[in-house]
């Protein structure tokens, strides 16, 4: 298991049956730029290059390079995994993205950046994970508000913390690198709310997700026992 220092912030689905089984397109594309030798369409190349850029290629946000990447699957994994990556990709939620492919003992190099998580980081993104959970058990988007989020991280905050306005900075960057990871895009017109990327759900599998919440609810603070007789 990955620590929460060492994760990073970066179902796979049978090939589409019309997809060749070649490394190129053998329809080709025309050059869309003077000098241009590549094979795939233009709408195939963004879907491409949204998948290294990351963290990933949703339907629902990407609805113009979905299909071109369903159409060309077999084709982009071929691109990636000259690149030592492996293309992830859930069909039915609508959800693909890249990893470091499991080479073995062959030493390859990484291309893709790892962003090492805080500790406020990890419990944001359990959060944001379970209400993504809930939200589809009940058939509804998954939404979030900035005070809610921080009420939620606010519960780690150490009981003997001096330094309430550090820790409240750590809440907010937390919120802004999830913001920047593209797994909280704000609602249009109100800036404090969002809805959690569906990408989450795969990111982080069932098993990471019950090991790391049992640790970080023997973090916790206690309640106020006093309080509550």
């Amino acid at each position: 298991m990955r620590s929460d220092d060492d994760s990073m912030l970066s179902a796979q689905a049978e090939p589409a049956a019309d997809a060749p089984a070649q490394t190129h397109d053998p329809q080709g594309s025309d050059p869309l730029y003077p000098g241009d030798s590549g094979l795939l369409p233009e709408a195939a190349r963004r879907a491409l290059v949204q998948l290294l850029s990351g963290p990933s290629l949703e339907q629902r946000r990407h609805p113009r390079l979905w299909p071109a990447l369903l159409q060309h699957e077999a084709v982009i994994r071929s691109r990636l995994a000259d690149l030592f990556l492996e293309l992830i990709l859930d069909a039915d939620r609508g959800i693909a993205f890249t990893r470091q492919a499991d080479t073995g003992e062959l030493e390859t190099p990484i291309l893709l950046r790892r962003a090492p998580l805080t500790f406020i980081d990890s419990v944001l993104l359990l959060y944001l994970r379970q209400v993504l959970v809930d939200a589809e058990l009940r058939g509804q988007p998954a939404l979030v508000d900035r005070d809610e989020l921080a009420e939620q991280l606010r519960l780690y905050e150490p009981a003997d913390s001096t330094d309430r306005a550090g820790f409240e900075k750590r809440v907010h960057t937390a919120i802004e690198k999830a913001k920047k990871n593209s797994l909280l895009a704000p609602l249009k017109g109100n800036a404090d709310r969002f809805e959690v990327s569906a990408s989450l759900k795969l990111i982080f599998g069932p098993e990471e997700v019950e090991q790391l919440t049992a640790i970080y609810t023997a973090l916790a603070p206690e309640p106020d026992r006093e309080g509550a007789q």
